[in-house]
């Protein structure tokens, strides 16, 4: 029997799996019930599909230089690694803590997520019993780190067949709508795109492309790294991108351009503007498949955001940053240890909730803590990311402009105002104004001040700890990164 160790599985993830990997964490169904009708309702109604669009070639500019950068890297670390490698040790930190809190959060939230719609919206309706939504989310979550702890290349196969499901459901949707009456072509009009509220429309469409950052955690573990990650990056986002936008734009077609922005505000409180459409292009036999599917994509998040926690996890173990007991890996090349302390995590948030608030449902309670942060905390790494990025081949003095310092800068740029906006609409990104969740973001605060404190205490005290930062990150061939680079 092969003993456990300190090295993730190797060669077992192509383009297609990671792929697989990052869509799951996007939740296509999921954001085609929840996060488009919103996007609706409150962001620049009819235009949200061209809001999509514009995300999507925003987060390509990033992807750029991003996939330059990944020549060089090859790493568990995803964003927090970047960052060491353009802004330094404290920063990295920094981003690695922030990217550690969002992704254990983002476990914590789906939790609730999972257990609300299994056990309150789809048991009931093919069952005709309530379950409680935390022993419900518990069960599911116990399958997930199961599978989690078999090896990646199990996750991948999993969410692969999930995704597919889910993809399948959206494209038929959609082309029910266009069937039946075709898609308003004035979306692409300027007074349509730029109705309602824009900034809100795009700050809403960037929340729908969270997950695609996910495929730099999976270096390790890919075939051929320096060419998967950047073109699984890319696929990715151009998938998520036109998925989105062609399901949006069914979404209000089917409504009525002008009127789309009122009817989605109409059944915003019920959360059933999707549901009740689906119904109507694909009868009651559909709706149920939707019901069901939305359990599928939020099992297929859950996972795909444990590996990602169990990842940032067991990296910042490796670096010692984290007690090195986490970078342990199964006998399957799974990091057991730190997916345990993601689980836990996760079910005492669930548990707290669950019990301070016996009589309310997960999803005003455990949700808009969990994924709201979660979201906000991905964004500030991305953004990190995306300057360090920039950094990094200026500090080589780089002679591709483009690539290295044009399409990456102005990918940061709009990352950056991403999470401003996600920051001063708060409220929104979390779907409560409830005080305890408006005080989340001081969290990053105290993470940022946390990390610059306990990278002066590393390198004071712990120099060895401090220099590993970046010395764990030297996992890569220079002559083949020097090669790669020229290419």
């Amino acid at each position: 029997m092969t003993e456990a160790t300190t090295d993730l599985a190797r060669n077992k993830l192509g383009v297609g799996s990671i792929v697989f990997l990052v869509l799951a964490a996007v939740a296509p169904v999921t954001v085609l019930i929840v996060v488009l009708p919103l996007a609706i309702a409150l962001g620049n109604g009819g235009g949200i599909p061209i809001a999509i669009l514009l995300v999507a070639a925003a987060l390509l500019l990033f992807a750029v230089g991003y996939a330059q950068i990944t020549k060089e890297l090859t790493n568990a670390g995803g964003f927090y690694a970047i960052a060491v490698k353009g802004l330094g040790k404290t920063a990295g930190l920094i981003t690695g803590l922030i990217a550690t809190i969002g992704y254990n959060a983002f476990v914590a939230g789906a939790l609730g997520t999972i257990g609300f719609f299994a056990g309150v919206v789809v048991a009931p309706h093919l069952f005709g019993i309530e379950l409680d939504w935390f022993w419900t989310g518990l069960v599911l979550f116990i399958v997930v780190f199961l599978l989690a702890r078999s090896g990646i290349h199990v996750s991948a196969v999993v969410l692969g067949i999930a995704l597919v499901l889910e993809i399948l459901l959206v494209f038929v949707f959609a082309f029910a709508v266009l069937f039946t009456h075709g898609f308003d072509l004035a979306i692409f009009t300027p007074q349509v795109i730029t109705g309602g509220s824009l900034w809100i429309g795009l700050l809403l469409a960037a929340t729908a492309f969270i997950g695609f950052e996910a495929t730099a955690l999976f270096g390790e573990e890919a075939k051929e790294p320096r060419k998967t990650i950047p073109r699984a990056t890319y696929v990715a986002i151009i998938v998520i991108g036109l998925m989105h936008a062609f399901a949006a734009w069914a979404i209000v077609s089917a409504l009525g351009l002008e009127k789309s922005q009122d009817e989605a505000l109409a059944h915003l409180a019920d959360g059933d503007l999707t549901l009740m459409l689906v119904e109507k292009y694909l009868g009651g036999f559909g709706l149920t498949i939707a019901l069901v599917l939305v359990v599928v994509s939020l099992f297929a998040a859950q996972l795909a955001f444990h590996n990602s926690a169990g990842r940032y996890l067991f990296s910042l173990g490796r670096a010692r940053v984290l007690p090195h007991w986490l970078a342990v890996t199964n006998k399957k090349g799974s990091p057991e240890r730190a997916l345990i302390v993601n689980f836990a995590f996760a079910v005492i948030v669930a548990a707290i909730f669950r019990f301070t608030f016996p009589d309310l449902p997960a999803v005003v309670t455990l949700v808009p803590v969990g994924l709201g942060f979660a979201t906000l905390a991905i964004m500030i790494v991305q953004a990190i990311a995306a300057l360090a990025v920039v950094a990094y081949f200026r500090k080589k003095n780089d002679p591709r402009i483009w690539s290295t310092l044009v399409a990456p800068g102005l990918g940061f740029l709009a990352l950056a105002v991403f999470s401003v906006m996600a920051i001063v609409n708060f409220a929104t990104v979390a779907g409560s104004s409830e005080t305890y969740v408006l005080v989340l973001p001081w969290i990053l605060v105290v993470a940022v001040v946390g990390g610059i404190g306990y990278g002066a205490y590393l390198k004071a005290k712990k120099p060895d700890v401090y220099a590993g930062l970046s010395d764990d990150l030297e996992k890569f061939d220079e002559e083949l990164a020097e090669a790669s680079a020229g290419n």
